[in-house]
């Protein structure tokens, strides 16, 4: 995650606006930080065309941006924009879903500027289209690597958190919960007799996560160990505490998970914390024939489209379709 910035670097319309998008949008800190970061690199660019410094300088990055005004913003066109967005694939080597998230901070700025603060009468941002993503396959383990992984967390001997390390890994496979989602959870947002919990998704959004028997057995046995001695006096209420008996980070959980991935012999692939999220989204969608619409409702997905990477079609799927076809064991007639 990039540094938290400081609100005292920006000029007041950029600080306006994420209090804005915090406040009123319900986006989280980490997105308005996001926005704040590529908006600066944004601005950067422009004053430094404007004045003759060079984009891959050092110079570059101490610009200051607190200059920028509504007079400023005023003669923003979009050729600027459309320069800066080839500014970051051929300097900064951004690929097209970088771009997209800089030109989506940009739009909202601009959509700000004009529709909420009417401050602009033209939006230059309006009318340009955003680069296409590259679709790609999601990364994920099949069932069998899956309960390897969950084996060797639970076979891990040595570690004094392996009771809570295979509670959080069984809740990742089988939920596919966010990361930020897991370290968020209170030990109230747990129902009484387990058989649900309440997550914060993006945007502040609550839903309601059902366990199944796997996250019940596993978080039974967490719980001994959460309500025993060794957190007797803690007052943190965290579902999952770290070593330090404090609420686990999202590095520490991403850390922890890289640890196992790596012993079950999954370093060299470059799976994630969130690759887990998706191999539990494959595995409903595949294997347990959920439907996508429930798949959506259940990562918590605003838009069915960001679900429908998940109805991909396994090779074995299509090995097993064009076999179940009435013509396959039909040979052609010889004369």
């Amino acid at each position: 995650m990039p540094y938290k910035v400081e609100l005292n670097d920006f000029p007041p319309l950029l600080r306006e606006f994420a209090g804005y998008k915090s406040a009123i949008q319900g986006c989280s800190p980490k997105t308005v930080n996001e926005y704040l970061l590529d908006l600066r690199t944004f601005l950067r660019y422009l004053l430094a065309v404007r004045n003759g410094i060079l984009p891959d300088s050092e110079e570059f990055l101490s610009i200051d941006i607190k200059v920028c005004d509504i007079d400023f913003f005023k003669q923003i066109s979009p050729e600027d924009i459309y320069g800066f967005l080839l500014y970051t694939g051929d300097v900064r080597k951004n690929l097209r879903c970088a771009k997209a998230r800089k030109l989506s901070a940009i739009k909202a700025f601009f959509k700000y500027l004009t529709v909420k603060r009417h401050l602009l009468e033209a939006n230059p941002a309006i009318d340009i289209e955003s680069p296409k993503a590259q679709k790609t396959l999601p990364k994920f383990l099949t069932l069998e690597e899956s309960l390897h992984l969950l084996e060797t967390v639970r076979n891990d001997a040595e570690s004094r958190n392996v009771v809570r390390d295979y509670a959080i890994v069984t809740l990742f496979l089988n939920c596919g919960m966010r990361v930020s989602e897991l370290v968020g959870i209170n030990l109230r947002d747990l129902h009484p007799e387990m058989t649900s919990l309440r997550v914060v998704g993006k945007g502040s959004k609550e839903r309601m996560i059902y366990l199944n028997e796997a996250c019940r057995t596993s978080l039974a046995e967490y719980l001994t160990v959460r309500h025993g001695e060794r957190y007797k006096t803690v007052t943190d209420p965290a579902l999952f505490l770290s070593a330090r008996c404090s609420r686990m980070t999202v590095q520490g959980v991403q850390w922890m998970v890289y640890k196992y991935l790596d012993m079950a012999g999954y370093g060299a692939r470059h799976l994630s914390v969130h690759k887990l999220r998706h191999t539990a989204a494959t595995l409903m969608y595949q294997t347990g024939e959920v439907d996508v619409r429930v798949l959506k409702d259940i990562l918590g997905h605003e838009q069915l489209n960001t679900t429908q990477i998940y109805t991909h079609v396994s090779d074995n799927s299509m090995r097993e379709a064009m076999e179940r076809n009435p013509l396959s064991k039909k040979s052609q007639n010889k004369e």
